[in-house]
């Protein structure tokens, strides 16, 4: 049987029912609202959550009839944690990530990143240190998540765009 997961909830606002199923995803994947994924215990599920939904750890979907509740969870996954000598060195080295618009997780003391031959030699070039790990990642979402402005057409639009 196909779960078509259709409603989100997050932790903090999660009036449903205690959690069924769980769906065990990579950073990727919980970019990826339209998608078919298994479950962990083998369950066939449908995502078909509004266009840039991002799911978090502990995110929960249901069905329209609320006959199943799935908790998503954050997969290990391979990635660097990159450390710093002070705070300042961190935030130099968020910047030059940020600068190439890399999605990155930030802790108090550490980054983590998806692994990328590239960004290591940057990395080490700026004196961070890296270690490999196999952790859930969570990168941040972005400033502007959620507040896209829609461009579906129709007879009424109302309003002219400038063109620069």
């Amino acid at each position: 049987m196909t779960y078509v997961l259709d409603r989100h909830y997050t932790p903090d606002h999660d009036p449903i029912a205690p959690t069924s199923a769980t769906l065990s995803l990579i950073a990727d994947d919980r970019t990826r609202p339209r998608h078919r994924f298994t479950g962990d215990r083998g369950e066939d599920f449908h995502l078909d959550l509004p266009r840039g939904t991002v799911l978090q750890d502990g995110d929960r979907l249901t069905d329209y009839a609320a006959s199943i509740v799935v908790t998503i969870c954050a997969k290990p996954e391979p990635v660097y944690t990159v450390t710093a000598t002070s705070p300042h060195h961190l935030t130099r080295l968020a910047y030059h990530l940020g600068n190439r618009h890399v999605a990155i997780e930030i802790g108090q003391t550490y980054l983590r990143l998806q692994p990328d031959p590239v960004l290591r030699a940057m990395l080490l070039q700026l004196k961070a240190q890296i270690h490999e790990d196999v952790l859930p990642f969570s990168p941040e979402v972005g400033a502007y998540h959620g507040q896209t402005h829609g461009h579906a057409h129709d007879q009424t639009h109302g309003h002219a765009h400038d063109v620069l």
